[in-house]
């Protein structure tokens, strides 16, 4: 049976080059997946934000940490938001010839990222994780997911013969 990839999408850094609690959550999601599938390729994806490092660099620095085996370790650090990120993942999945993503983020992105990878051919699992953000957060990501969600939509439906043929 071949091997999912697991991917982990990007979230704040802070000033300090530490994770934001957005950040470490998502890394927890990608750690658990990790474990339950050891052999499988753990893609870190997220650019150089406000601060730096890297989200991608924070997230290997700290799945290292956890005992996740640094070979497995792939990382992006090009991709500033969730399309170029699932279009990475898209084309990984392709070349390292994966069975699935497993999405590593929080509750309210992952219809998004989801929906994305589907319209991209690429077959999917949500990595466990509740729904991340809270109270006022929570209203305003699930604010912004309402718009984003469209939106994206529409892009990779139209464009998705040109991002299938970078793949």
């Amino acid at each position: 049976m071949r091997q999912p990839l697991i991917v982990i999408f990007g979230a704040a850094v802070r000033p300090d080059g530490t994770p934001s609690d957005a950040l470490a959550r998502r890394i927890g999601y990608g750690l658990d997946a990790a474990r339950r599938y050891p052999d499988a390729s753990v893609l870190c994806s997220g650019a150089v934000g406000r601060h730096p490092p890297s989200e991608a660099a924070v997230m290997a620095v700290a799945l290292a940490a956890a005992g996740v085996a640094a070979q497995r370790l792939l990382l992006d650090e090009d991709s500033r938001d969730t399309l170029p990120s699932v279009l990475v993942a898209t084309r990984r999945v392709e070349t390292d010839r994966h069975d699935r993503v497993v999405a590593c983020s929080d509750g309210y992105h992952l219809p998004r990222i989801r929906m994305m990878l589907r319209v991209l051919g690429v077959a999917t699992e949500p990595g466990w994780s509740p729904p991340g953000a809270r109270g006022r957060q929570l209203w305003r990501m699930a604010a912004r997911e309402a718009i984003a969600i469209p939106y994206d939509l529409g892009i990779v439906t139209v464009k998705r013969r040109i991002y299938l043929k970078r793949c």
